[in-house]
């Protein structure tokens, strides 16, 4: 063994201790961020699996012939989540002077309000009917709702989930931050469905106008899958790169100091190669 040579050996069996302990470092950073892609990619796939099994709900329920409100739901707090969408039927007298706007409402990228309209039954219980969306006007901060028709009206509407109340949201009269069901019973003051709301799709006898409508859903998948992917070839490709590195810094240690040297002054010259080509190419434009 020549002087170099051993010189080399040497130099490496004293780097050993320090290079496990570096590549070690290495490996368990790749393990962590591997570990948080997967978590990353499951998080994706069940937003995936709660879209898919959305959009087969809306596919069974929507043409769903309506039923009677009593048959779906059997007491005022009755709520089950297959319910969404389904078509019911309800006979009442809507309480026009209880009508309220539901705020910060959404359609098409426009914003507006949500018409609630409590709708009493022939046995005195209070049903929340949706007559449908509003824009702002542009000559006013609310719009003035159509009116709902006075008298005996049977309405079929598609049911929804009441919604939570927003903590600390404040609203003027006639006004409501969500579709917080137990705080229009309170404002009501008589037994009102707290379960569920329905979102009208017809009225007998029907008003000239109305509302817009709920339209249908859209069956967007959305990009959870792709995304459940992507994760996936994010956590492969961290082990990918991570051997890589390692590949190359044993081939770059098993080479001499002249051809380390050797290779650093021909990626250098690759370099400034591209520097002044760079600076060619603006010169010609």
């Amino acid at each position: 063994m020549t002087a170099t040579e051993g010189t080399r050996a040497a130099t490496a069996e004293a780097e050993v201790p320090h290079g496990i302990r570096r590549w070690g470092g290495y490996i368990a950073l790749v393990i962590v961020f591997a570990v948080a892609c997967g978590f990353l990619s499951w998080w994706q796939w069940s937003r995936n699996a709660e879209r898919v099994a959305e959009n087969r709900l809306i596919a069974v329920n929507w043409d769903q012939p309506a039923r009677p409100l009593g048959d779906l739901l059997p007491t005022r707090d009755a709520w089950r989540h297959d319910l969404e969408w389904r078509e019911v039927t309800v006979t009442g007298t809507y309480l026009v002077d209880d009508q309220l706007l539901v705020r910060n409402r959404v359609r098409n990228s426009n914003p507006g309000f949500e018409v609630l309209v409590p709708l009493r039954t022939a046995d005195g219980s209070v049903f929340v009917i949706d007559r449908g969306w509003l824009p702002i006007p542009a000559d006013a901060d609310v719009p003035t709702a159509p009116a709902a028709p006075r008298g005996q009206v049977t309405v079929v509407a598609r049911l929804q989930q009441g919604e939570p109340e927003l903590p600390g949201r404040t609203s003027p009269r006639g006004q409501i931050a969500s579709i917080d069901l137990p705080t229009i019973a309170h404002q009501v003051g008589a037994a009102s469905y707290t379960g569920a709301y329905g979102t009208m799709t017809s009225e007998d006898p029907a008003t000239a106008t109305r509302p817009l409508g709920e339209p249908r859903p859209v069956a967007d998948p959305g990009p959870f899958l792709s995304y459940a992917i992507q994760w996936i070839v994010f956590g492969i490709l961290a082990f990918v790169g991570l051997f890589w590195a390692y590949r190359r810094e044993r081939r770059l240690t098993g080479m001499s100091r002249e051809q380390r040297a050797a290779l650093a002054r021909a990626s250098r010259r690759s370099r400034d190669s591209d520097y002044e080509d760079a600076i060619l190419d603006q010169r010609v434009e």
